[in-house]
């Protein structure tokens, strides 16, 4: 994500000096033999490769570290980031063919990773999604082909105009009309594409090979966590009758996923269909005291934390989850307040397990529907 700002001005700050090279070694002056853009091709062919190599080469390396192989849908931004390259150093040839290229070079680099790098930090979003700045991609997500082809109509519009208006043939006029057509139409299309939309572009999500398991519920994880998933569906069979039995819940979701792989578009849960954050918890071992957790739902908008952590121990202890429960709240940190309170709420939770179940169950009803908040 921080390279593309790097490669475009890479790009198009060595095709400027390669252009004043060509200028100051007369070459344009010399009987043709050779088309001009093949003489421009040859001498921008290095530029790509190396604004290229910006692009590629710290991503191979990570890929060849981790034995990892690209998909397709992983290519899709890197591509498109190519040939946005190619179009920068049009850009740079051109103003190179004009200018000095001692005072354009470094002007030229240093303003196109300016306007490129700060998009991000504007307002409104669509100049990000037409710089080719694309931003981070997050599990399960693969950005739309119109993410990719908005900055690519943007950048490829300009350069095809600064090649039309370089023809050798046709009248002058017509070369700057038709270029400047061009030009706009894929700028204006650019903008009027990318104008509504939020700081994060058209994306799918979801895009992970799951594995399920089991019956009410089924259980479906990502694939590289399927070697743990036949137990934690049992667990969390289990568990959920262990809490519906002592009437802490009525939940019987037909189907649980993992939310993660939804990226930051996050599926609303329904009664019957839960999306939980599972990934890291299923090889950790925490992942049916999450579900435990969901199914304890509190009748209000905020709750006291002593209430809170109470519930949460109970269904943990009943369900055999309180060394899940124990190390959760380690790793939040227990500094001297919160390890009073788990010593509270410790205590809290010891006196009701040696309750009746009717008297144990009228205490988790009056915990998750009598709360001191809003109802919701």
């Amino acid at each position: 994500m921080t390279l593309y700002a790097l490669a475009y001005a890479t790009a198009a700050g060595l095709a400027c000096w390669e252009s004043g090279r060509l200028n100051s070694a007369r070459i344009w002056a010399l009987a043709p033999a050779r088309s001009r853009y093949r003489i421009a091709a040859n001498v921008l062919a290095p530029v790509i490769a190396l604004s290229w190599l910006v692009l590629l080469l710290p991503a191979a390396v990570s890929l060849a570290r981790s034995a990892t192989l690209p998909s397709l849908d992983s290519l899709r931004l890197p591509l498109a980031a190519m040939v946005i390259c190619v179009a920068h150093a049009v850009l740079g040839f051109a103003v190179g063919f004009r200018v000095p290229r001692v005072i354009a070079t470094p002007i030229l680099a240093v303003g196109d990773w300016l306007l490129v790098a700060f998009t991000r930090a504007m307002l409104p979003y669509w100049p990000r999604h037409v710089s080719g700045q694309f931003g981070s991609v997050g599990f399960g997500e693969v950005p739309q082909f119109v993410t990719a082809a908005v900055p690519l109509m943007l950048a490829g519009g300009v350069a095809v105009g600064l090649m039309i208006l370089w023809l050798p043939f046709g009248w002058r006029a017509v070369r700057i009309a038709l270029a400047a057509v061009v030009a706009v139409a894929g700028v204006l299309g650019a903008q009027r594409t990318a104008a509504n939309w939020s700081a994060t572009p058209p994306i799918t999500t979801g895009n992970v090979a799951m594995t399920c398991t089991g019956s009410a519920p089924r259980m479906c994880v990502p694939e590289f966590n399927a070697r743990y998933l036949p137990q934690v569906q049992r667990d969390t069979a289990e568990a959920l009758n262990v809490l519906r039995k002592a009437g802490a819940t009525s939940a019987q979701p037909r189907l649980i996923t993992d939310g993660y792989v939804d990226g930051r578009r996050q599926k609303t849960s329904t009664d019957t269909e839960w999306h939980i954050l599972l990934t890291d918890q299923v090889p950790r071992g925490d992942a049916v005291y999450q579900i435990v957790v969901r199914a304890l739902k509190f009748r209000c908008e905020e709750v006291d934390v002593r209430t809170a952590h109470s519930a949460w121990l109970w269904g943990a202890m009943k369900t055999g989850q309180e060394k899940a429960y124990r190390m959760r709240r380690e790793q939040e940190g227990l500094d001297p307040t919160a390890r009073e309170l788990e010593r509270q709420v410790t205590a809290d939770v010891a006196r009701v397990l040696k309750e009746s179940p009717a008297e144990q169950t009228a205490w988790i009803r009056r915990t998750l529907q009598g709360c001191e908040a809003k109802a919701s």
